[in-house]
C-alpha cells in the first residue's frame, strides 16, 4: 500500500474529494466511464464485492491499521490518503462516515433486459431527485426481495455519495440501471428524456412485465388485492418527490395502486411507499420487523417533502 500524509490541502490529486461535483467526476473521462465516491468501509466493501475499481482512497489516519486494514489490503497498489478527522472535515467540507471515502471507476451501464432477464417484481423510480429517497428505495427494494430496479433519465444517480451511503451499499447489490435509448437497444438522435413512458413501457410489456403505478388516485385496486401477487411478472412503478407520476404513465399503465392510510395522512414519502410496495411482494399482513423497516425508511427521509406513492388498486378498464 502506498500511504500519503496530506499536508497540502490544495494537492490536485486531492481535487475529486475536494473540489470536483459528483456530475463533473460522473464525466471526469468522457466519452469513457468516469468516477464515484463511495463513502464508509461498509459501502466500499460492497463496491468491491460488486467488482468495481477502486482508484484511491481518503482515511482518517487513526483506521489505517484500524477498521479498515481489511478493505486496504483489498485495494492493491492504489494511493491511500490519510490525515487526522478535522483536517478531512476541512477539506472534503463534511464529517466522514466512519473516517473513510473511496474514489472507484463507474461501470457501463447494462442493458434494461439484462437487468430484467430473471426479475419477476421491479420497481421503476419516475425523476425521483432526492438522492436520499434513492437510497432508501434501494434499501427496501434489496431487504424486501425486489429483483431489480430501472430509473427515468430525471432521477438522481444512485452512485452519489448520499444515495449510496443511505443505501448501505445495497446498489452494488441489486441489479439496476437507467431507461434510455442506449440501454433499450434503440438508434436515436436525440437526448433521453423523451424517452420515458412511452419507449420505457414498450420494453416493459413486451418483457412480459404488467405494469403498476402507485399514485393518488381513486380509480384504483386495493394494494391487498390476490391479482397482484399472482402476477408472474410486476413492475411496480413510483414518482417524483411531490408531482408524483406524469399522468401519461398512469394511463399507460395496467393497474394504479393506492395505499390505504389513517389518522386523515393522505401521502407518503416515496422511499416509506416503496417499503409498503416491496412488502406487499410477499406478505398480505405486514409483519412487524417490515413495520421496523418502513419506520427507519421514514426516519432517514423524514424532512422530504415528497407527496407521492400510494396503494390500493383497481385495473384499468381496457378500451
Amino acid at each position: 500500500m502506498r500511504i500519503i500524509n496530506i499536508t497540502d490541502l490544495s494537492a490536485p490529486e486531492l481535487d475529486i474529494y475536494a473540489r470536483m461535483s459528483e456530475n463533473q467526476l460522473a464525466h471526469i473521462y468522457e466519452p469513457a466511464s468516469g468516477l464515484f465516491i463511495a463513502e464508509s468501509p461498509k459501502v466500499i466493501e460492497r463496491a468491491l464485492d460488486a467488482g468495481y475499481e477502486p482508484v484511491s482512497i481518503l482515511l482518517e489516519d487513526r483506521h489505517v491499521e484500524g477498521q479498515c486494514a481489511d478493505i486496504i489490503k483489498r485495494c492493491g497498489d492504489i494511493p491511500i490518503y490519510t490525515a487526522p478527522f478535522d483536517v478531512l472535515t476541512k477539506l472534503t467540507g463534511f464529517a466522514l462516515t466512519r473516517g473513510m471515502l473511496c474514489a472507484m471507476r463507474r461501470a457501463e451501464l447494462p442493458s434494461v433486459e439484462s437487468v430484467c432477464e430473471h426479475a419477476a417484481r421491479i420497481a421503476v423510480l419516475e425523476e425521483v431527485m432526492n438522492p436520499t429517497n434513492v437510497g432508501a428505495i434501494f434499501r427496501s427494494a434489496a431487504a424486501l426481495g425486489m429483483d431489480a430496479v430501472l430509473l427515468t433519465p430525471g432521477c438522481s444517480d444512485p452512485l452519489y455519495r448520499r444515495a449510496a451511503r443511505v443505501s448501505m451499499g445495497t446498489v452494488f447489490q441489486i441489479p439496476w440501471t437507467y431507461i434510455t435509448f442506449d440501454t433499450l437497444g434503440l438508434a436515436h438522435n436525440k437526448a433521453d428524456h423523451g424517452i420515458w413512458p412511452e419507449f420505457g413501457m414498450e420494453q416493459l410489456h413486451s418483457m412480459s412485465f404488467r405494469t403498476a403505478s402507485m399514485a393518488l388516485r381513486n380509480d384504483t385496486i386495493d394494494i391487498h388485492d390476490p391479482e397482484l401477487k399472482q402476477i408472474d411478472r410486476l413492475a411496480v412503478i413510483l414518482g417524483t418527490e411531490g408531482e408524483g407520476l406524469k399522468t401519461e404513465t398512469i394511463d399507460s399503465s395496467d393497474y394504479t395502486v393506492k395505499i390505504p392510510m389513517y389518522h386523515g395522512v393522505d401521502s407518503l414519502n416515496v422511499a416509506a411507499a416503496s417499503a409498503v410496495a416491496g412488502a406487499r411482494k410477499t406478505s398480505k399482513n405486514l409483519p412487524q420487523k417490515i413495520r421496523i423497516h418502513i419506520y427507519r425508511i421514514w426516519k432517514i427521509c423524514y424532512n422530504s417533502q415528497d407527496v407521492n406513492g400510494q396503494a390500493h388498486s383497481r385495473q384499468k378498464e381496457k378500451t
